[in-house]
C-alpha cells in the first residue's frame, strides 16, 4: 500500500454536491490511496440545479444531493465531509466576512497542507458560486494564519499551499472560462475508475454524466491545478503533485 502522503492533510472546499468529483475527484482519490487525510466542506446543497432527478421540491432535491454527495465521497475515500447552509445560486449575496470567517475556523481545526479550489475563472461552466468559493477560500487561507483576522475562530494555522483547479479543455455548449496556466499536471489514471464511479452516485445529475462522458473518456487521465500562495517566494515551476516537496 502506498503510504507516500501519510500525515499530511488535503481541504477541498467547493460550491455543489458533484463538484467534488467531477472538478476534484481526482486529486482526492488520489491523496487518500497514499495515506492522505482528506476533507470536503460543500457550501451549497445544490437545490437550484438544472438536472432535478426525481425531487418534488428544492428542498426535497437538497436532500437527494446530500445523499449523493455523502456516497461520492465515500467512494473517493474522503475522511471528513460537510455541507453548509448557503443558497445555492446565490453565493454572490452572502455576506464575505462571515462566509470567509467560517472557513477560517474550518481550516484552523482540520489544519491542512494543502488546499484546493475553484479559480476565479469559475471553472469550466463559469458558475459564479465557484467563482465566490474561490474567493472566500483564498481569504480564508490567507487569513487562517493571521493572527489579526478572527481572534476567535481557533489558534492560527498557516496552510503550506492553495490551489486553483485549472483545466485542458472546454465544454462545447457553454461560454470558455479563463482558466489560470497550470503548475501541476496530476496523473490520475490510477484512480481514473473511482472519479468516474464517484459521479456516478449523483443520480440526480445523470444527464450532466452522459453529456460530459466522452470528455472524460478523452482528457479524464489528468487533472490540472494552479499554485495560487505557498509560504516562500518562489518562481513557478511545473509539477507532478500537490504535494511536491512536502512528503518527507
Amino acid at each position: 500500500m502506498d503510504l507516500t502522503l501519510k500525515g499530511r492533510k488535503l481541504l477541498c472546499i467547493i460550491a455543489h454536491p458533484d463538484d467534488e468529483c467531477f472538478a476534484f475527484g481526482g486529486a482526492l482519490a488520489l491523496a487518500s490511496t497514499q495515506g492522505a487525510e482528506t476533507s470536503v466542506i460543500c457550501l451549497t446543497d445544490g437545490q437550484a440545479a438544472t438536472n432535478r432527478g426525481v425531487s418534488a421540491s428544492n428542498e426535497d432535491l437538497g436532500q437527494i444531493r446530500r445523499s449523493e454527495f455523502l456516497a461520492s465521497c465515500h467512494v473517493l475515500g474522503v475522511t471528513h465531509t460537510e455541507i453548509l447552509d448557503y443558497q445555492d445560486a446565490h453565493l454572490e449575496f452572502a455576506d464575505f466576512p462571515r462566509a470567509a470567517c467560517r472557513l477560517v475556523e474550518r481550516i484552523r481545526a482540520f489544519r491542512p497542507d494543502v488546499v484546493i479550489t475553484f479559480g476565479q475563472d469559475g471553472g469550466l461552466n463559469t458558475h459564479p458560486d465557484h467563482t465566490m468559493v474561490s474567493a472566500f477560500t483564498t481569504a480564508a487561507f490567507h487569513w487562517s494564519a493571521s493572527a489579526k483576522r478572527f481572534p476567535d475562530a481557533g489558534p492560527i494555522f498557516p496552510p503550506s499551499r492553495l490551489f486553483y483547479v485549472s483545466t485542458n479543455f472546454f465544454l462545447p455548449d457553454r461560454p470558455a472560462p479563463l482558466p489560470a496556466p497550470w503548475t501541476v499536471q496530476l496523473d490520475i489514471r490510477s484512480v481514473f475508475e473511482r472519479k468516474r464511479e464517484a459521479f456516478r452516485q449523483h443520480h440526480s445529475q445523470a444527464p450532466l454524466m452522459e453529456r460530459t462522458r466522452e470528455l472524460f473518456d478523452e482528457y479524464g487521465a489528468h487533472e490540472f491545478y494552479t499554485l495560487a500562495a505557498s509560504p516562500s517566494p518562489h518562481a513557478a515551476t511545473l509539477s507532478t503533485s500537490l504535494f511536491e516537496g512536502l512528503e518527507t
